[in-house]
């Protein structure tokens, strides 16, 4: 069965010129859960992946499920889950590249240690704060139909971090024309996240960064009806009960990705 990165991949090799299609295929990557193939179990936060040596690179092995890893390995064997950003950020400056479902996927990859760099410098990349006052608020128009799905997809991975947001045209005091997408109900230590994951969004979907605006409101803000009125509404995924949540170690904690041994 065709997985998500299997679908991106298959966009981005079918047209290569096309940068649009390549940026969604890493923020796809950056997403996803990955399984990294280890040589022995993780001892605490240290991990020691297997790395598959080429004449001139070195790679870790990740695959998109674990049936890809079993497999591949044809065996039992020690894994690590983390997401793609977490992996990337492990990687970053040791030189070392993905081998991305080697032989048992179509979406099978060699992504290089530049290519890594690459994305966690993107993923860093933190926006712009900024304060205006709005004189109003307008439907959204003229956004291209790959940002509205960008958003959609980016918002379904903040599960818990707010109620909802509205996408909406907005004109400032100064006279300033944009848009704005305005989150309402969002818990306070999740705005810079929720702001990051917009300008993610923008960035892989090729949009010019700044071409889109964020901001807070509660639900009892005034100013949240007038979004309600205008906008185009993005409900966010209920949380996961906490019950239910099992940390996954190592790489649970984005701030605290694993450390190679």
């Amino acid at each position: 069965m065709a997985t998500p990165l299997d679908q991106y991949h298959a966009a981005m090799d079918a047209a290569p010129e096309d940068d649009a299609a390549r940026l969604r295929f890493f923020e796809r990557l950056a997403d996803a859960e990955l399984f990294l193939l280890l040589e022995k179990e993780p001892e605490g936060d240290k991990i020691s992946p297997e790395v598959f040596e080429t004449s001139d690179a070195s790679f870790v092995l990740v695959f998109d499920t674990e049936a890809r890893l079993s497999q591949f390995v044809g065996r039992v064997a020690p894994y690590a889950a983390l997401s793609g950003r977490i992996a990337a950020t492990m990687l970053a400056g040791q030189g070392i590249g993905m081998a991305l479902n080697p032989e048992v996927a179509p979406s099978s990859m060699l992504v290089p240690a530049e290519a890594l760099s690459w994305l966690v410098d993107t993923l860093t990349h933190a926006p712009d704060e900024v304060e205006a006052k709005v004189e109003s608020f307008t439907a959204p128009a003229g956004l291209p139909e790959v940002l509205i799905t960008a958003l959609d997809a980016k918002l379904a991975t903040t599960a818990g971090l707010a109620k909802m947001a509205y996408l909406v045209g907005v004109t400032y005091e100064s006279g300033t024309q944009s848009h704005l997408l305005g989150f309402v109900g969002a818990v306070d230590a999740a705005q810079g996240a929720l702001a990051k994951a917009v300008n993610e969004a923008l960035t892989f979907s090729g949009i010019e960064a700044g071409a889109l605006d964020v901001g807070f409101f509660a639900a009892s803000d005034p100013v949240a009806a007038q979004l309600a009125r205008a906008g185009l509404r993005f409900d966010l995924p209920e949380p996961v009960a906490a019950q239910d949540y099992v940390p996954l170690s190592p790489g649970s904690d984005p701030n605290k990705p694993p450390i190679l041994k």
